[in-house]
């Protein structure tokens, strides 16, 4: 009887934190603090104020980059990229696109997916640089998030779309669409030919990921592979993630969000984990690991061999002191 008690009692606390959103309090007054200060403790203030005045430079810098692009030019045999950004973002966004643009030939269209913050000067800014840019407001996404996603069918993924920004490069970019996407990431950088990736725009007929340092999900394997029925692939990285709108089971992605939460709580990382689930068991194309680079070292930002970085975790110091500054140094000698 006990047992059974205390699990009632677990259960009330949960919804009743739900209604009162207790896990965004809890995230500001507690874990990030706790970030800080951790933060803190494995890195000197300076090395926070440098990085910081890093990333002031690298926006700052997006207002001189060149578009390479000619307005006149036709693009119907543009490639997609598809990018999520918004107000904090929307520099990086751009530095991905256009270091992309500068290691191919072929014609690249971003497609940009606003997350509510994106600002009028920063949309004009990106169509200057990339001309035949698409930028989808999220007054437009949010019609047809209530078209195909309604709450009263869908409580859990709408929940996590508020308080879960990552979730939305799933739903934002997926729903009521079709046909294949590649979506990137704002901190990566490309400074070689993605062949593995153009190979796959030019003919997408699987999905696409690229490889993480390790697995991370947030969920056990255990709970993902009897919700997914099938094997889950481990180390997943959705830096880089191609998928075909189409084959997305909405409804089956919404039992397995309530499911997961319910029995395991909530995780940075469930995105990550729901594309690992939606592919397992299928063929994909997985960009070589020691091209794509997810955490490149110091040694390898500063001086790059590798196809792209993907800067996450302790990366992200190399990103704002080193990394984007390649991009403006091609720029720069393009113009000669």
């Amino acid at each position: 009887m006990l047992p059974i008690l205390i699990s009632m009692k677990s259960q009330i606390i949960r919804n009743l934190s739900k209604k009162l959103k207790l896990g965004v309090i809890a995230y500001k007054l507690y874990y990030a603090p706790k970030s800080f200060i951790q933060k803190l403790a494995h890195r000197s203030v300076f090395d926070m104020y440098a990085d910081f005045q890093g990333q002031l430079q690298m926006e700052k810098s997006t207002y001189n980059l060149t578009t390479k692009f000619d307005v006149t030019q036709k693009d119907i045999n543009a490639l997609n990229i598809h990018f999520l950004t918004g107000r904090k973002f929307w520099y990086q966004t751009c530095f991905c696109a256009y270091s992309m643009s500068q290691q191919t030939n072929n014609i690249l269209r971003p497609v940009i997916y606003d997350d509510g913050s994106l600002k009028k000067q920063h949309q004009e800014e990106i169509v200057r640089i990339f001309p035949n840019a698409k930028i989808i407001l999220n007054s437009a996404i949010e019609e047809y998030i209530d078209r195909y996603l309604p709450q009263n069918k869908f409580p859990y993924l709408r929940e996590r779309r508020l308080n879960y920004p990552h979730i939305r490069k799933i739903t934002d970019i997926h729903i009521g669409s079709q046909g294949w996407k590649l979506v990137l990431d704002s901190d990566m950088l490309f400074f070689r030919t993605p062949h593995v990736l153009m190979d796959w725009l030019n003919n997408p007929s699987q999905p696409c990921h690229m490889v993480d340092v390790q697995t991370a999900y947030g969920y056990s394997l255990d709970l993902m592979t009897t919700l997914a029925n099938s094997v889950i692939p481990e180390r997943v990285n959705v830096g880089i993630c191609g998928l075909k709108s189409e084959d997305i089971d909405w409804e089956k992605l919404e039992y397995w969000c309530k499911t997961m939460i319910e029995q395991q709580g909530t995780s940075y990382y469930q995105e990550q984990a729901l594309v690992a689930m939606l592919i397992a068991g299928k063929s994909c194309v997985i960009v070589p690991a020691k091209e794509y680079i997810v955490m490149p070292s110091c040694a390898e930002v500063i001086q790059p061999k590798a196809v792209l970085h993907h800067y996450v975790a302790d990366s992200k110091s190399w990103y704002f002191r080193y990394g984007w500054k390649h991009i403006v140094q091609h720029n720069c000698k393009s113009l000669f």
